[in-house]
């Protein structure tokens, strides 16, 4: 997805190096991508949704598991795509975000379905924040000992010591999540973050919304009262931290510079993770072969979402400005090795 051009970007005299017709990006004069979706400057939040998000969601009614990932450079609009800026009730419709629609979306899907299945949903919400992980919904902390992931033997992952709430109703799972996601500007806040060159409040953390669904078939228990039918899928919102070059790191706090390099090469190691996990997964003469999940949290938490049967849309967000146009044919080339995944 590729933003307009911001005031800052305006003021400084940048111009547009990158445009988006049908499935193709263009950098520059020459240089061309292919994706299954290319959105421009244009693209409203709810086209968007509807071609990319929706019929994934809809999958999760069919047992799938599926992630949602924002990629890309800091300041490259995450955020404002993932709407987790926007999770309070009561922001404008337009400017709705993947997140707030997705619970919306869930929800009027339950509804619909009320007369064949009992549905049970759960939220659940993890920081990685210097490769620790942490958080908890509606003001809520970790379990004491913190978080550590497990493997259950079967391919999925347990998060130990991180707490699940129960979510019945779309303003419930709102209120839950606003808290710990909405950018700047509130108290209750509890994602870290920072300003950089590229943007003064840089996302320094992963968020990691789950959306678990558990739904016990109606019509198959009145057929069989002895058995019930149930299907469980698990639905994850994933804001990356923005990828940002340690040589642009600018902090706004005096004495804290340390903290912020330490952070950005925190962030960049598990960006590099996951691409080395992409790699492996989309690469045909890799196929069997040793996939690195474990080199680092984040990609320990997304194992059962990222391959096997399970559904994942990666949105890589770009700048259009030229002085940036390193970073954005970086993302591209990141997002091109994400596309050969299947």
């Amino acid at each position: 997805r590729v933003r307009p051009l911001i005031t800052r970007e305006l003021l400084q005299g940048s111009r547009p190096c990158i445009s988006a017709d049908g499935p193709c990006v263009t950098v520059g004069r020459d240089r061309r991508f292919t994706f299954d979706h290319a959105f421009g400057p244009n693209t409203k939040q709810e086209q968007l949704y509807s071609e990319m998000v929706g019929p994934l969601v809809e999958s999760c009614f069919d047992g799938f598991n599926v992630t949602v990932l924002a990629y890309g450079q800091t300041g490259s609009g995450k955020t404002f795509t993932m709407g987790t800026g926007e999770m309070a009730p009561g922001g404008e419709e337009g400017a709705l975000g993947i997140a707030p629609r997705v619970i919306r979306h869930i929800f009027q899907g339950i509804e619909a379905r009320r007369e064949q299945a009992a549905f049970y949903v759960r939220a659940q919400f993890l920081e990685i924040y210097n490769e620790s992980a942490g958080g908890g919904l509606g003001g809520t902390q970790a379990a004491p000992g913190g978080i550590s992931l497990r493997d259950a033997g079967d391919g999925t992952i347990i998060v130990i010591g991180a707490r699940e709430e129960p979510a019945e109703f779309v303003i419930r799972i709102l209120v839950l999540t606003a808290g710990c996601l909405v950018m700047g500007g509130c108290e209750c806040t509890c994602r870290a973050t920072s300003s950089t060159l590229a943007n003064e409040q840089s996302s320094r953390s992963h968020a990691i919304l789950t959306i678990i669904i558990e739904q016990h078939s109606l019509v198959h228990a009145s057929l069989n009262s002895s058995t019930s039918s149930v299907r469980t899928a698990k639905l994850h919102l994933v804001d990356l931290a923005g990828s940002e070059r340690t040589k642009q790191l600018r902090s706004s706090m005096q004495g804290q510079l340390g903290a912020r390099f330490r952070e950005t090469v925190n962030i960049n190691q598990g960006l590099l993770a996951l691409g080395n996990v992409i790699s492996a997964l989309g690469d045909e003469r890799r196929r069997g072969s040793h996939v690195p999940y474990r080199e680092s949290k984040l990609t320990r938490l997304l194992q059962d979402s990222l391959g096997g049967n399970s559904r994942t849309a990666m949105i890589a967000c770009v700048s259009p400005a030229d002085e940036v146009l390193e970073e954005t044919l970086n993302t591209l080339k990141y997002a091109n090795r994400a596309k050969n995944i299947r």
